[in-house]
């Protein structure tokens, strides 16, 4: 199949925040610039150990897993909704989220949702949108009022046994 001629712009994406419940508590982030950036692309996730002689390179290895960091900024329209589901009630583990799962498992210690971004691609020819899909976030955010108010809200998405961060 070839390449799709028409690359992504900012009104072809969507972000969605999902937990782990059997139906997932899921929300659509609306109103966002369209700044979803994602770090951190390297061959299995490893970090490389650099192996010396005498302050002389001679072995690149492969070491322990590296999350990969994330960030995205959402207009900022409510701070906490008991019933609706806000950017900061997903990243708090509160109103509309507070009985959610950590998709890193229900008995776990930190709250992890999973954070998906689509690339639409059918409406320019392709077979399938595209995704980013990072299954063990965790999530931070920081408030600024403007014009308009935003959320800037950042993540690591860690792996878990090799699994958790996948493209299509």
């Amino acid at each position: 199949m070839a390449l799709i001629s028409v690359p992504f712009f900012p009104q072809d994406g969507t972000i969605t925040i999902e937990d782990a419940t059997g139906t997932p508590i899921s929300m659509t982030v609306q109103y966002e610039d369209g700044d979803f950036s994602c770090d951190g692309w390297k061959e299995d996730h490893s970090a490389d150990v650099v192996v010396r002689d005498r302050r002389r390179i001679y072995a690149v290895r492969k070491g322990d897993e590296e999350p990969m960091t994330f960030q995205f900024t959402a207009h900022a329209t409510d701070m906490a909704d008991g019933t609706e589901k806000t950017v900061l009630d997903a990243v708090m583990k509160t109103g509309a989220f507070s009985a959610g799962v950590s998709t890193w498992g229900a008995d776990a210690d930190v709250w992890m949702t999973t954070v998906t971004w689509t690339g639409e691609q059918t409406d320019f020819g392709g077979g399938a949108d595209s995704t980013i899909v990072l299954t063990y976030c965790r999530l931070s955010a920081s408030f600024s009022e403007g014009q308009p108010g935003t959320f800037t809200v950042s993540g690591t998405a860690y792996l878990k046994a090799a699994a958790g961060i996948s493209r299509t």
